[in-house]
This record gives C-alpha cells, sequence and structure tokens, in this order.
C-alpha cells in the first residue's frame, strides 16, 4: 500500500500552491524510488523532507504484514546508530562546557574499564585510548556486537537485559583490533563506553541526560531512549522484518540495553529532521565543537560513502551539496538521516531490499538544487 503525505496541505491537488514546483517535484521522485523498494520486497518505507517551511512524508508498502493499514506520517521506527550522532553530542556538549578533554585518556572518566587483550604494547589500555578516538572509531577497541549475549532479538525472546559493563566486558574478551589511533574501523563498543563516559562525568544517567539536553530543548516529543527490559515501541510505529531461516520475521521486539548509547533510540523522520536542522544550525553543540564534529577525517569511509568525523559523516552528493548525516542498521530497520544546509531527509526501510538500495540516488533527488 501507498502513501503520500504533504503535511502543509490537506488534498494532494493543493500542494502545487503550498509547497512549490521544487519541492513537489523532490516528492514525486522520492516516492518512485519508495515505490521501486516495494517492488524489491521491502515490507515498509516512509522519508520525510523538509525544507524548513514544508514537511513533505512519502509511504509505500504497508506498516505490517498482517493487515492492509496505511503507514502514518509520525509512525515510529528504532533509528539503530543514528544514536551515535545524539551520543557524540552530548559529549561534545560537555566537552563545551569544560567537563571533558577531547585528547584525555579515557581512564582519567572511567578508571579500570578497559583492560585485556594487548598489541604492540597498547590494545585495549584505557590510558592508551582517547576520547576523541574513540569518538572517530580509532580507538581499536573490539566489537562487542553480535557476539554471544549480545544480541537483541534473541535477548528479547529470552528475557535477558545487559549492562553497559557487561558490553564492554564481551568485547574486552577479544584482542584489540589495532593500536589506538593508527587505524579506522567503525565499532559499537566505543559509543557504549562513550554512553558510559556520560554518565560518569554527570552523575546522572546517559538518558536522563539525552532527554534534558537534547530531546526536550528541541520538543522531540516522539523521539525516545527505551528503558532496558522496554521491548516493545511505544505508540504507532512500523514492524520491521527480518529473513531468519528463509522468511521475513517480525523482529521489532529487541532488547534496547544492548546496543543502548550505540543504537537503541526511537524516533521519527520529522523529529530526526528537526534534530538535524538544529545540529547543524548550531542549536546542539556550540560552533568549534561542530566543526571538529562534522570534518571527515582522512582514510574514514563508512559503507555509505560517508567521511566520518565525530558521530556523524560526509560526503558530497553528485551535484557538489554537502550531505552531512547518519545511517542506522538494527533488526528490522535500515534508516538514513542527515541534512544538507538547505534540507533535512530521513528515510527508513523496514525489512532488507533484494537489490541494493542506490542511497546516493535517493539522497540526491532529495537533496540536491
Amino acid at each position: 500500500m501507498r502513501s503520500y503525505l504533504l503535511v502543509a496541505a490537506v488534498i494532494i491537488g493543493a500542494t502545487t500552491a503550498l509547497i512549490g514546483c521544487s519541492t513537489l517535484q523532490r516528492a514525486v521522485e522520492i516516492q518512485s524510488d519508495l515505490d521501486g523498494l516495494t517492488r524489491s520486497g521491502v515490507v515498509g518505507s516512509i522519508a520525510t523532507l523538509d525544507d524548513g517551511t514544508t514537511t513533505a512524508v512519502m509511504t509505500s508498502g504497508v506498516p505490517n504484514r498482517t493487515n492492509g493499514d496505511s503507514i502514518g506520517k509520525n509512525d515510529r521506527v528504532r533509528i539503530g546508530s543514528v544514536t551515535k550522532t545524539f551520543t557524540a553530542s552530548l559529549v561534545l556538549q560537555l566537552v563545551a562546557e569544560g567537563k571533558v578533554d577531547l585528547d584525555a585518556p579515557i581512564e582519567q572518566y572511567l578508571p579500570g574499564l578497559l583492560h585485556g587483550s594487548d598489541m604492540d604494547g597498547s590494545g585495549t589500555d584505557g590510558s592508551a585510548i582517547t576520547v576523541r578516538q574513540l569518538l572517530q572509531h580509532r580507538s581499536g577497541l573490539p566489537e562487542f556486537a553480535g557476539e554471544p549475549g549480545a544480541d537483541e532479538w534473541i535477548a528479547a525472546n529470552e528475557d535477558r537485559t545487559l549492562t553497559p559493563s557487561a558490553a564492554v566486558a564481551i568485547a574486552l574478551g577479544k584482542p584489540a583490533q589495532f593500536v589506538p589511533g593508527t587505524s579506522f574501523v567503525y565499532t559499537n563498543t566505543n559509543y557504549i563506553v562513550l554512553g558510559m563516559l556520560v554518565e560518569s562525568v554527570t552523575g546522572r544517567s546517559y538518558a536522563d541526560e539525552l532527554q534534558s539536553r537534547i530531546l526536550d530543548p528541541l520538543d522531540l516529543e516522539d523521539t525516545y531512549l527505551p528503558a532496558a527490559g522496554e521491548r516493545d515501541i511505544r505508540g504507532d510505529h512500523l514492524t520491521g522484518y527480518q529473513d531468519l531461516d528463509g522468511g521475513l520475521t517480525d523482529v521489532s521486539r529487541t532488547e534496547p540495553s544492548i546496543p543502548w548509547s550505540a543504537g537503541a533510540m526511537v524516533s521519527t523522520g520529522t523529529d530526526l529532521n528537526a534534530f538535524w536542522r538544529a545540529l547543524l544550525d548550531g542549536q546542539v553543540v556550540p560552533a568549534e565543537q561542530l566543526a571538529e564534529m562534522t570534518t571527515p577525517q582522512v582514510g574514514a569511509t563508512e559503507a555509505e560513502g560517508l567521511g566520518y568525523g565525530m558521530g556523524v559523516g560526509a560526503t558530497e552528493l553528485p551535484c557538489g551539496v554537502t550531505y552531512t548525516g547518519h545511517s542506522g542498521g538494527i533488526y528490522g530497520y535500515y534508516t538514513l538521516s542527515g541534512a544538507t544546509p538547505d534540507r533535512a531527509f530521513t528515510v527508513t526501510l523496514t525489512s532488507t531490499p533484494k537489490d541494493q538500495p542506490d542511497t546516493v540516488a535517493i539522497l540526491s533527488h532529495a537533496l540536491c538544487p
């Protein structure tokens, strides 16, 4: 089932006058992209485009496979690693306040946490890993995600939770990936440690800091971090599916304590777009920290072709416009969210298509002049 929603308009016939030909044409192209993904096997998809005055929401498919309901314009989804941008923002706020030094060893803030297998004399020693290296995925810490005991789908089915310190302990059971600062490997463990850093420095929970520092000031009312054991998504939401044992399985019920500050947040396209616009406008972190956050590192490119900075990636689209954003893949959901200086755009798929989506084309249709 397909739905085409324009928040500024009551009926489609009124859209040209209200949103302008440029935005309307973008919406038509994005709708075509989503419909192509539906034909390729995606159960449901939703895309939200915001130009600062008007929000256009395009959907295709269905919110779940059990009925023929339409996807709602504010249906929630799990956003996976887009959570990392929020975590990086919290850390950089603390840097701006003088409470955290980017180039200080993490041992200074979390004494005794990082220890384990060694590599060339440094390895997973917290005194050799800086806050900056954690933000930039240059710490060399091993990956905990996907290891036995750290699978959020299995944990939900077995009624288990996982503490951040236990997640780090799972990672430290493996050798370091490289000497800190010598390479780039995208690793969820880094952002679990950063969530723990936020709690250690502030003396409050990560969830409380997230709420008071970002979600409340920006009025992101449909965004939240589920508590440990809160496995069902609140309110109206898209159901996430994954191919398990040869068939699509509803995997939207997962254990959030496992991805936690690296990937557990729930949100909507409207809220995420508002966040990205505020971030790039300097309303979330000050200009000095924002510049460091959004500057890609040499040789640090993630799967979508984004040059990684600190909790965000950036790339130049074929039209020459710079896009800053983050992707998030978690059981049942894939989200790509970010902005240019003029527009913000978020798209979420609720299952994996048979053909790899052309994300550059989708972003270009949404964001290029």
